[in-house]
């Protein structure tokens, strides 16, 4: 038992330390040359604190294990929305920024249903996964040109980025320029190699898990694995819910989960095409889109969400790890 628990929570530990290390070393070598701090914040924050579940996905797809690659993804969404968003919101009641709503929330609902679509309907190709990534950059290129309108409000992204600054605000641009560039480089490439080697881990602690627990790699990569995974959104989300600032917990969910669907399940495609396994397809993708429009919807009345409705979505993620973990 030791044997498997020590990858698995290794992995994880290394994945959160590795994607903190790449975000770091990342930000401030684009800072060295000249990268406008907008364009930094909604590309390469956005894309780092994603790794984890990137690289875990793209290792299990690689190893043969389709069920914990696409249960990251999907069981990482759910966790998001029902755990992490109704933790956020029993702490204290998430304001919701119109503009975030109205285009990200509209990104992230189609998004969920031409996953899911697609899982059913056809095999999940190259094809598609290029689709997925030139989708999610198109989607990146046409936020940053908005925000950078002066009367814009800010969408998803940007709160995502502010929400993780606050967690770990970043050195100034004057301590920026004193370091020798090869300091951020090395970080950054250091992070990249605590994430790869942590995703590794993890996956072969999930899969010995399956196995000694006899439980199904799907259930494992939609639960222990996803949950891991989004350690980074946990931490701030709370923390954005704890300063009383709401409107940062729920761009960076909704954030999170279009990353989550465009980015990774584009790139996992892209690099280790395989089948959606038919327990992801049949059942856990539509659990994934009606809490979307739960979520969603929620988040339309009043734009808010309050902690009963905080309550409720806590209460459907105990529900929804019930049903899937075997008696």
């Amino acid at each position: 038992m030791f044997d498997i628990w020590l990858p698995l929570l290794g992995g994880l530990l290394l994945l959160v330390l590795g994607g903190e290390f790449l975000v770091r070393g990342a930000v401030r070598v684009a800072e060295r040359f000249g990268v406008s701090p907008l364009v930094i914040g909604l590309t390469l924050v956005g894309f780092g604190t994603s790794a984890p579940e990137l690289v875990t996905s793209v290792r299990a797809a690689l190893a043969g294990a389709p069920g914990i690659a696409y249960g990251n993804i999907t069981g990482s969404n759910i966790a998001n929305i029902l755990l992490i968003a109704g933790l956020s919101a029993l702490i204290a009641p998430i304001a919701v920024q119109s503009a975030a709503l109205r285009r990200d929330g509209g990104v992230l609902l189609g998004a969920t249903a031409v996953f899911a679509l697609l899982a059913v309907a056809v095999p999940v190709t190259r094809t598609a996964g290029l689709a997925f990534v030139l989708a999610l950059a198109a989607y990146v290129w046409f936020a940053i040109r908005q925000e950078r309108t002066p009367a814009a409000e800010h969408g998803a992204l940007y709160e995502k980025a502010a929400a993780l600054e606050h967690v770990d605000p970043a050195v100034s641009p004057e301590a920026t320029a004193r370091l020798p560039v090869w300091r951020p480089l090395a970080t950054a490439l250091g992070g990249l190699a605590l994430v790869i080697g942590g995703g590794g881990l993890l996956v072969d602690g999930a899969v010995e898990l399956a196995r000694l627990m006899q439980v199904s790699e799907t259930v494992i990569g939609l639960t222990v694995v996803a949950v891991g995974t989004s350690a980074p959104e946990l931490a701030t989300s709370v923390a954005a819910a704890l300063r009383r600032q709401g409107e940062m917990a729920f761009g960076n969910i909704i954030g999170s989960n279009i990353y989550n669907l465009l980015g990774i399940g584009g790139a996992t495609a892209l690099i280790a095409p395989s089948d959606v396994p038919q327990r992801i397809a049949a059942f856990d993708n539509p659990v994934m889109l009606a809490v979307t429009l739960v979520f969603l919807a929620l988040a339309w009345t009043g734009l808010r969400l309050s902690r009963r409705e905080g309550a409720v979505l806590l209460a459907g993620y105990g529900a929804y790890v019930w049903w899937l973990w075997p008696a």
